[in-house]
């Protein structure tokens, strides 16, 4: 716990957080600069997946013409995200095609061909009296609008924003922290146009039902805090837009305090649950990236077609942030900044703590894109060889999570995936921390992700037999209610036959009602029917007989009379 002075001349409490690191933070490189448009490329690659969640179900097919702001792919489940044509062309083609992933791995893409002309196509309404809709409202236009988490999660926004009734969210965190080393493209954002982020602040507060807005900057971006707070004081004074509820509030720079549960306890001093979610105690956090796009999308009917990109590291010719249309492919970007110094030495999408190394830059930027680094060999030395862990424990000083990473590396390499989930595996947050000061060189967040693997195919192999469990027990419990119907039926028929022999005043056995009884009247009953047959088809036979022998001629016998000759 600290009090730091904040913009305003107040001094304000904050938290920290167990262990993270002091890195250089070599973000003077790319934010000299001023933000650059980048030019329309000759193509432009839009995968399907670019969010958390199902990919998207194009609704273009090969050969359309579309126009800047055509949705050409909608929602496909509860958990996706739309996506809209950057600029007008035509859908070159819809297949498979690599994606920006260490994997290598490809994935469904739309192709569009640029015809250059950039023509908007018909947007919908200005929401311009946003306080004054529901909350569904505005979050059916966030969806619309295909707009996810800017930081780098990618999480659908408006499915954040739909938050339990029953439980209030009191306040709202716009993240401005921006923490890895080599990215500034918030903290251009937050320089350039403050406005925005404003105005988008307001109306996620609207939405929420938020009671207060905490804009959290870290201190080595004092152009930014200047920026966002004189605009706050601005629209205070000036338009009284009821930003009284907006602070501005000035963090330590630490890495990672950018970490969403990282924040909230530097901010709140509250711990966010481990299987829970900062909207379970009353928090709602928001990248400054996502909460301009809302803005947009709000106040100016605009979808995300476009972000914000970092380019930097000795590799490259003019660092700099460039506003980058979606589906650019990052050879496209490099030309951008000038092209490629002798210096470079590794492609990075992202940053060096927490960025992945990719094997070339014919892969598109998506909407999780905020830097490539361009990294010399210094920059980004090549990994020692690992040596046995030591034990020592740096990891575990230094683990913002305040996990126990030297435990959870023996067990992912075990692969015993019960003592991974009793050590809260699927806390860590990838951030690198452990893998930095790892005197052995082990690369520790490597056999994370690998155990997180194994954990989700685990749950998506038990989802599966869960499934089919209640699958089985579903048809075990209709064929035993069609053998009770068949059985209720039975005894149905069974007590109606008794009770018709019981009326026709048959004998007391035939009366007894148990099942050979019953089985017995019954087989009499039958006998008596087929000896009916049989008589009525002898009477038959006989009457037949009968009437043939009445139609045939026929003499009476007469006595012989005597021989009158004689």
């Amino acid at each position: 716990m600290a009090y730091i002075s904040q913009p305003n001349g107040d001094v304000r409490r904050l938290w920290t957080f167990h262990g993270g690191l002091q890195l250089p933070d070599h973000k003077v490189i790319s934010n000299r600069q001023p933000i650059t448009q980048a030019t329309i490329p000759k193509q432009l690659i839009l995968p399907l997946q670019q969010h958390i969640g199902t990919p998207a179900q194009p609704l273009v097919k090969i050969g359309d013409l579309v126009l800047k702001g055509h949705q050409i792919a909608a929602c496909k489940g509860a958990i996706s995200a739309a996506i809209h044509a950057p600029t007008s062309g035509r859908i070159a083609a819809i297949s498979e095609h690599l994606l920006p992933h260490p994997s290598g791995l490809k994935g469904l893409c739309i192709k569009l061909v640029p015809d250059g002309h950039d023509t908007w196509t018909q947007l919908p309404e200005p929401i311009l009296d946003y306080p004054m809709r529901s909350p569904s409202e505005l979050r059916d236009r966030i969806q619309w609008a295909g707009i996810v988490g800017l930081g780098g999660a990618t999480f659908p926004s408006n499915i954040k924003l739909s938050h339990d009734h029953n439980i209030p969210i009191e306040t709202l965190i716009i993240n401005g922290v921006e923490c890895e080393p080599y990215i500034t493209c918030d903290d251009m954002l937050m320089r350039s146009q403050p406005e925005r982020i404003i105005e988008g602040a307001k109306i996620l507060m609207h939405i929420l039902g938020a009671k207060r807005c905490l804009i959290a900057i870290e201190d080595n971006k004092p152009e930014a805090i200047a920026a966002i707070y004189s605009t706050v004081k601005e629209l205070d004074i000036q338009d009284r837009q009821n930003t009284s509820d907006i602070e501005v509030v000035r963090i330590p720079t630490l890495y990672p305090s950018g970490g969403e549960r990282q924040l909230i306890k530097i901010l709140t001093g509250k711990e966010v649950p481990t299987q829970g979610l900062p909207a379970h105690i009353g928090i709602v956090c928001h990248n400054v990236g996502t909460t301009a796009a809302i803005a947009d999308a709000i106040l100016c009917g605009r979808p995300l077609i476009s972000r914000l990109v970092t380019v930097t590291g000795e590799g490259v010719k003019k660092p700099g942030n460039l506003e980058v249309l979606i589906g650019t492919l990052i050879a496209d970007v490099i030309s951008e900044a000038h092209g490629y110094t002798p210096k470079a030495q590794r492609l990075i999408l992202g940053g060096p703590m927490m960025g992945t190394a990719l094997a070339t830059d014919a892969v598109p930027i998506n909407k999780a894109t905020n830097c490539l680094l361009v990294a010399s060999i210094k920059e980004a030395p090549e990994p020692l060889h690992p040596q046995p862990c030591i034990r020592c424990g740096a990891c575990t000083t230094v683990c913002p999570a305040n996990l126990l990473p030297q435990q959870l590396y023996w067990y992912s390499r075990a692969r015993n995936l019960e003592q991974l989930k009793a050590y809260h595996l699927c806390a860590c947050i990838e951030c690198g921390c452990c893998s930095h000061v790892c005197p052995a060189h082990i690369p520790l967040v490597q056999f994370y992700r690998a155990g997180k693997a194994l954990i989700r195919d685990q749950n998506a192999e038990q989802s599966k037999a869960a499934k089919t469990r209640k699958r089985y027990e579903a048809h075990t419990e209709r064929s035993k209610q069609r053998a009770e119907q068949r059985k209720a039926k039975l005894l149905q028929r069974q007590t109606a036959l008794a009770q018709e022999l019981k009326t026709a005043g048959t004998n007391a056995a035939t009366n007894d009602n148990s099942p050979k009884a019953v089985i017995a009247a019954a087989m009499q009953r039958v006998a008596a029917q087929k000896q009916q047959k049989l008589t009525n088809q002898a009477l038959q036979t006989a009457t037949i007989d009968k009437s043939n022998k009445s139609d045939k001629p026929y003499a009476l016998d007469k006595p012989d009379e005597p021989n009158r000759s004689n």
